[in-house]
């Protein structure tokens, strides 16, 4: 497989572009493998990857019903950022932060990362307190943060309405410097070749419909290509966890399955610097290197496993938009488009063994799955590898739920469609 480099590239456009190989192969299933994963988006990726590349088990079949990236690594809004409250929250996530800085350079492949700032907007007195608890709480836990008054959130971010007639008046912010963007669909290109030269077998188009049983004990899957056989099997499909996990014959979980709508914008000049996110609402937006505003907000608020939205949503988060931004007024809409929402209970992931012998699960990742890539596979391919947590998923249980062991984020208790 070629390495990507400088040279290459020279070599290649001298040759007329022919001689590039494909990103990764398109094998056909073995009848066996050591781990299965099923999904192929960020987050079965990336546990393939570091499955081969940190702990040697290469003999991986990555199973993915349609073609690699179709689900939520490419339905997404892009941001990346650790700028959580809760220990868990926070160490996990700075962990995918440390990841995230050298991806391009382990992978091979430019993901396009970019730390331009994630700035939550304050419009109160009282959440201005909360964003100073919240940020010497990021600094105890190693997380840069800064807490901004208006004036510094206005040079910061010239676009913004900050006088004192705007409808919900800024009075400052908390930013983290070092947090940003990515490329959704490079990542999964990334992983997917990075993995795929390390022996890893990506099986597009290909659905699991059941699971092989000896016992209680999970020992493979059933496909539409066929009957494969491994002594793990990981699920990594969001939003779709339900329907496959009810194959397994497991009927209920902690999650709910609800669509969260994205959009983007006709192309502008640059004028949003940072990711920022209104403090009034739901709103987050930034600007893609093409110039499109790239932006989003709450669910849907109904279980639902379509891949699109609905109007009441999309009215709600550009009037929020324009009242952050009121010379955005008259923009067009360039498109919208909706990804399934894997929503737990209490608003925090669940990467851990079980419920089932052979069986590892990955889910719940509510509006934290992107940005949580490079450490959701890290943690998810430690944890198969090994039958037991790395320390920083090890809260991440689906005991939690009914031991009471809540990791509540926002404080908002166990209702799915409010975190």
């Amino acid at each position: 497989m070629t390495r990507y480099s400088a040279w290459s590239i020279l070599k290649n456009a001298l040759k007329g572009n022919k001689d590039w190989t494909p990103a990764w192969r398109k094998p056909e299933p073995k009848s066996s493998y050591d781990v299965i994963i099923i999904g192929g988006g960020g987050h079965g990726l990336s546990t393939a990857f570091y499955l081969a590349s940190q702990h040697g088990i290469t003999n991986v079949a990555v199973i993915e019903k349609g073609y690699l990236g179709s689900g939520n690594i490419g339905r997404n809004t892009t941001i990346v950022r650790s700028n959580y409250r809760l220990t868990p929250n926070s160490q996990f996530y700075e962990k995918s932060m440390e990841l995230w800085r050298e991806l391009s350079h382990n992978l091979n492949y430019n993901v396009m990362f970019s730390p331009r700032g994630v700035l939550n907007l304050a419009h109160t007195p009282g959440q201005m307190d909360t964003y100073a608890e919240r940020g010497n709480q990021m600094r105890l836990m190693g997380v840069k943060s800064e807490l901004l008054d208006r004036d510094q959130v206005a040079r910061l971010n010239p676009g913004l309405d900050v006088s004192g007639s705007a409808r919900f008046p800024i009075e400052g912010g908390l930013l983290q410097p070092d947090a940003g963007n990515a490329r959704h669909d490079a990542v999964a290109w990334g992983y997917a070749r990075a993995a795929d030269q390390l022996g890893v077998d990506i099986l597009e188009n290909t659905e699991v419909t059941g699971f092989l049983k000896e016992g209680d004990r999970i020992v493979g899957v059933e496909t539409n290509r066929g009957e494969i056989r491994a002594a793990k099997t990981g699920v990594a499909v969001a939003g779709s966890t339900s329907r496959v996990m009810k194959l397994a014959g497991v009927e209920k979980l902690p999650i709910e399955s609800t669509v969260l709508q994205a959009f983007v914008s006709e192309s502008i000049k640059p004028i949003i610097p940072t990711v920022t996110t209104f403090g009034a609402g739901h709103l987050y937006v930034s600007q893609s290197d093409k110039g499109g505003l790239v932006f989003g907000g709450n669910i849907d608020y109904y279980n639902s496993y379509a891949q699109r939205g609905n109007l009441p949503v999309w009215e709600e988060v550009t009037s929020e938009l324009v009242a952050m931004f009121p010379n955005f007024a008259r923009l067009r809409l360039l498109r919208s488009w909706g990804g399934i929402m894997d929503m737990s209970m209490d608003g925090s992931p669940i990467i851990t063994a079980g419920p089932l012998d052979g069986m590892y699960l990955n889910a719940g990742w509510c509006y934290g799955g992107f940005k949580a890539t490079p450490a959701s596979g890290w943690c998810f391919a430690h944890t198969i590898a090994n039958d037991k947590p790395h320390a920083l998923n090890k809260d991440f249980t689906l005991d939690r739920f009914k031991e009471g062991r809540m990791i509540d984020e926002t404080g908002r208790g166990p209702t799915p469609w409010y975190h």
